[in-house]
């Protein structure tokens, strides 16, 4: 059975910081890459960073710079770093799981076999 749990969101200011985690159970990193999907209200899922077994990443033009996704094996979870949040970051984060894909580029919800629920970020002053 496979489960992926997002934790770590929360309410920040303009500028600030969060770690988003994503605890992985019946899969492994090899086999399945891990991506970070956002939604807005009123807007469509979009992709936002990927990470492949082969450590290759992805990310959307507009966290480049200001975001990075990573791995840790022993713990069997994946984390995405922001930073320099904004107002429009704000949204529920989802992690996904994506078998056999290498983030050449970033994954389309089409393409995703496991979701997580969810967390929220809220970008406000």
């Amino acid at each position: 059975e496979v489960q992926l749990v997002e934790s770590g969101g929360g309410l920040v200011q303009p500028g600030g910081s969060l770690r988003l985690s994503c605890a992985a159970s019946g899969l492994t990193f090899d086999v399945f890459a891990i991506a970070w999907f956002r939604q807005a209200p009123g807007k469509e899922r979009e992709g936002v960073s990927c990470i492949g077994s082969n450590d290759g990443t992805f990310y959307v033009d507009s966290v480049k710079g200001r975001f990075t996704t990573s791995i840790d094996n022993a713990k069997n979870t994946a984390y995405l770093q922001m930073t320099g949040l904004k107002p429009e970051d704000t949204a529920v984060y989802y992690c996904a799981a994506l078998l056999e894909y290498y983030c050449s580029a970033l994954g389309a919800p089409e393409e995703v076999d496991y979701w997580g629920k969810g967390t929220l970020v809220t970008v406000s002053s």
